[in-house]
């Protein structure tokens, strides 16, 4: 959307605004660098980079409150469940929305008139078209221009081919639990140092947040980053999941058109994932508890 921006596909936005979680794969930090050298600068657009604070730090900090991570819970008796999903209302909405306020002129607690609002743009495109939804305030109204333009995932990345950004990763927090073992994958083969950050923290997640455990209110059972509920260091990331083959599907179909699917034998529920589980977005975050929550860039005007 910024490029269509920048280049009067799209109408000029006025700002962009980057939600730093504090934790996003190094991938990610390069490529909004680039974003904003190549596209946004030359073309005027300011990037704001909003944080709530570093949400891994603040999770292992007994002294910090803190917005709870969906982790994979295994309790005494054995039943797996999870724990709520605070952090993307958090680390990512609320900053997101102090600054629109701020560029109002109307920071918060000031009272926002009825006629001021943005227009905030949405990067759903039509393959996930039910997950646009309105903003939960009245001065920030949610368009999504890429289902205006009918514009599916395969015309998005064909777009993003032709800039030269064919490259572009998922933004979503390093140690986030949704995501599926290609994620993972792709962490521990490509970047060592980053794994090893994942894994030293999954391993400190054990007992839950740590302000909890600090405070005699420990998880009633063991918290972890993978939904096999063990180690991430032992989990079996290696297995190919449902949701996997049909995304490898998917690239195999926008490169060459369709190709017939081969069964690959019986599929355990625990594969199928909702959509792409590889990405975090606010007013659209992938999880599987409903909330109130969009790309990380907020493209006002």
């Amino acid at each position: 959307m910024l490029a269509l921006s920048a280049r009067g596909v799209l109408p000029k936005v006025d700002y962009a605004i980057f939600a730093d979680t504090g934790w996003e794969p190094k991938g990610v930090y390069r490529h909004l660098d680039r974003l904003q050298q190549e596209i946004a600068d030359p073309a005027g657009i300011p990037i704001f980079r909003v944080s709530a604070g570093n949400i891994r730090d603040d999770a292992l900090n007994p002294n910090h409150r803190f917005a709870s991570m969906p982790l994979y819970i295994l309790n005494r008796d054995g039943r797996p469940g999870m724990t709520r999903r605070q952090c993307t209302g958090e680390y990512k909405i609320k900053p997101i929305k102090k600054k629109v306020r701020e560029l109002l002129g109307y920071p918060y607690p000031a009272r926002i008139p009825r006629d001021v609002h943005v227009e905030q743009w949405v990067g759903i495109s039509t393959d996930e078209f039910h997950r646009a939804k309105d903003s939960d305030v009245k001065y920030m109204r949610n368009r999504h221009p890429l289902i205006d333009m009918g514009w599916s995932r395969s015309d998005c990345i064909h777009y993003l081919t032709s800039l030269g950004m064919a490259d572009t990763p998922k933004s979503s927090c390093l140690g986030c639990p949704f995501h599926g073992n290609a994620q993972w994958r792709n962490i521990r083969d490509e970047s060592p140092e980053e794994w090893a950050d994942v894994v030293e923290f999954d391993a400190r997640i054990r007992q839950g947040n740590a302000r909890a455990t600090a405070s005699g209110n420990p998880l009633l059972g063991k918290a972890y980053l993978h939904r096999s509920r063990v180690p991430l260091s032992e989990a079996p990331i290696d297995h190919v999941t449902a949701a996997e083959w049909a995304a490898r599907q998917q690239e195999v179909n926008e490169a060459t058109g369709p190709v017939a699917n081969e069964a690959t034998g019986p599929v355990d529920p625990e594969d199928l994932e909702q959509g792409v589980a590889d990405g975090c977005s606010p007013w659209s975050c992938r999880g599987s508890e409903p909330e109130r929550v969009q790309d990380d860039f907020g493209l006002a005007s």
